[in-house]
């Protein structure tokens, strides 16, 4: 029976390390974002007895996997066992070792059978143990930076309203923050679970339960109509339009009938705000641009600014190109590049301003636990690249040919005025305000937020 064992020590006291790993939220912070993985059930925590279900979607492939909790041990250790699913059998137990006070050896051990047997163990077992290092590597790392933000923190526990918390940001946010011990309210459009808290709203109609947000701590606006989701028709182009300006009015005005209003909104924007620049290098102070997305994003600021009048503080996130596999730019272009036929866009003169996933999440906390921030502040990584780059690194990552250039015509023809905007011009923004805030980049590099994203190991430029 195949053997694996893989050990970090966190600069955490046990009892930190522990707390992450008990709270909601901390499964899905741990799950790869390159594979399409989501939690369906959970029955009785994770004490003995506790039951989760979890199904994994590769390509045609359909995988359920249920595990059983078993040999708790308060503060030391507990162990999963796979009930039901596509191995052999599946033994993985968690052990945290304090090693002193400020210190925990974390260590997985984890013993298993492949899926058809020891038979299969001869041809299976190296695929098998090189894809769980991959994992544990990914896991630890991405552990590691959660509790280095949750310790920049040292005040009590936040309350935190969130528009959007279904979406591709807003569900990593959640479970980020109530790994950290916090709060989370989610503001939503369907029926709300008032188990969990969950606030009504249906920002078209002008209707929201805005006495439901009183006394919270932060609002982070993330909801809104999909831009590059389909060709920019005039319908589209009004959804788009009503689903950022007509909800942030809606929101803003529930915020100034409050009697104890939230601290801080963060509302999100976009650099679409700056339109196409070249080369020159942009910052929050530049001016705006010219277009349907710099016209759009002034009016969503400017409804967004309105919540000033209440005294609370508010930030502008100008978000860039956000890079994950589980969803938005990232995951919808990594096929072609997989099967090889990706290539530059256009010219690929045109400036692709990133941000790594996760570093987007600390920066949303960031903005929403730094008093002195406000304003415009563009979320984007401090290095930005041509897309000719851009293609360049993706193709090394993946280790694959990028010799197929996309022409400009035939992103016109396929995509209209939404390809010409977002994927044939550009900007070079830069991150100033985060930078002079005190904000800390794990992912300063494109290489290196592509490598941990994937799971694969940084390109070598030599």
């Amino acid at each position: 029976m195949p053997k694996l064992v893989h050990e970090m020590e966190l600069p955490f006291p046990v009892e930190r390390v522990w707390d992450w790993h008990m709270r909601p939220g901390a499964l899905e912070r741990l799950m790869p974002p390159w594979e399409d993985a989501r939690v369906v059930g959970r029955e009785g925590g994770i004490h003995d007895g506790g039951l989760v279900h979890v199904k994994v979607r590769r390509g045609p492939v359909k995988i359920d996997f249920k595990a059983r909790h078993t040999a708790y041990e308060e503060g030391r250790l507990f162990q999963d066992e796979q009930e039901s699913g596509p191995m052999g059998s599946w033994v993985h137990r968690h052990e945290f070792e304090p090693r002193g006070d400020d210190a925990t050896m974390l260590r997985d051990r984890i013993t298993y059978d492949p899926p058809l047997g020891p038979a299969a163990a001869a041809l299976a077992g190296a695929t098998i143990e090189g894809e769980l290092k991959r994992l544990f590597r990914f896991r630890n790392q991405r552990l590691l930076q959660d509790l280095r933000r949750h310790a920049g923190h040292d005040g009590p526990p936040l309350r935190v309203a969130i528009t959007g918390a279904g979406g591709f940001v807003g569900r990593a946010l959640c479970h980020f923050l109530t790994t950290g011990g916090h709060e989370v309210i989610a503001i939503v459009r369907r029926k709300p679970r008032r188990d969990r808290g969950e606030i009504y709203w249906d920002p078209m109609e002008g209707r929201i339960e805005g006495s439901r947000l009183e006394g919270v701590d932060a609002v982070v606006h993330l909801a809104g109509e999909n831009l590059s989701k389909g060709r920019w028709t005039p319908a589209k182009k009004k959804a788009i339009w009503q689903s950022r300006v007509v909800g942030t009015r809606v929101l803003t005005g529930a915020l100034s009938r409050l009697r104890n209003p939230p601290r801080v909104l963060v509302s999100s924007s976009a650099i679409g705000i700056y339109g196409n620049r070249g080369s020159e290098r942009l910052v929050e102070t530049s001016k705006p641009g010219k277009g349907f997305l710099a016209d759009l994003c002034r009016e969503w600021e400017k409804e967004a600014r309105l919540a000033e009048r209440s005294g609370i503080r508010v930030v502008l996130l100008r978000t860039g190109l956000v890079l994950s596999p589980a969803g938005g730019a990232l995951g919808t272009m990594l096929l072609p590049f997989k099967v090889g036929i990706g290539g530059r866009l256009g010219s690929g003169r045109q400036y692709v301003s990133w941000i790594d996933h996760d570093d987007l999440v600390g920066l949303i906390f960031h903005a929403v636990t730094t008093s002195s921030l406000r304003g415009p502040v563009n979320g984007v990584a401090p290095h930005p690249v041509p897309n000719a780059t851009f293609t360049t690194i993706l193709g090394r990552t993946l280790r694959r040919p990028t010799l197929l250039p996309v022409p400009s015509l035939a992103v016109r023809g396929m995509f209209g005025e939404m390809g010409k905007t977002l994927l044939l011009e550009g900007a070079r923004v830069i991150p100033e305000a985060a930078a002079r805030s005190g904000f800390r980049f794990d992912f300063e590099g494109l290489g290196e937020s592509l490598a941990f994203q994937l799971g694969r190991a940084a390109p070598d430029y030599r």
